[in-house]
C-alpha cells in the first residue's frame, strides 16, 4: 500500500515544498508558458508538472530539476532563489500598485530633493 509522502514530512519540509512549488510556477508564469507546454518540453505529464508545483513530496527530484530546466535554462536548483531572474524581476514589477493620477505641480515641487 502506498504512503502519501506529504503525510509523512513534517510541516516545516512539506511548507518548504510548497514555497519551492509557488517560486517554480511564478518563473513559468513570468516566461509566459503554460503549465502543458512546459511540461512537453521537460518530458514530464501535466499532472506532474502540477503536483511539482503544488509541491508534492512524492515527486522525483529529477523530475523537479528537469522541469526547472525547461522553465528557466541555466537556472541551478541550488541557485533557485538567490539568482536573479529577469523576466520574475519585470513580473513583480508590473504587479506593483500604480498611481491613479499623476503628480500636480505643487505635489512635485513638495517631494523634489
Amino acid at each position: 500500500m502506498k504512503k502519501d509522502q506529504n503525510l509523512a514530512m513534517p510541516p516545516v519540509l512539506t511548507q518548504s515544498l510548497r514555497t519551492l512549488g509557488t517560486h517554480v510556477a511564478r518563473l513559468r508564469k513570468a516566461r509566459r508558458l503554460v503549465q502543458a507546454e512546459a511540461a512537453v518540453r521537460a518530458n514530464i505529464s501535466r499532472e506532474t508538472a502540477s503536483r511539482i508545483e503544488n509541491g508534492d513530496a512524492a515527486v522525483a527530484i529529477g523530475q523537479v530539476v528537469r522541469y526547472l530546466a525547461a522553465i528557466a535554462p541555466g537556472v541551478e536548483l541550488g541557485k533557485l532563489y538567490t539568482t536573479p531572474d529577469a523576466a520574475l524581476t519585470l513580473m513583480e514589477q508590473s504587479e506593483k500598485r500604480q498611481r491613479a493620477r499623476a503628480l500636480s505641480e505643487k505635489e512635485r515641487e513638495r517631494y523634489d530633493f
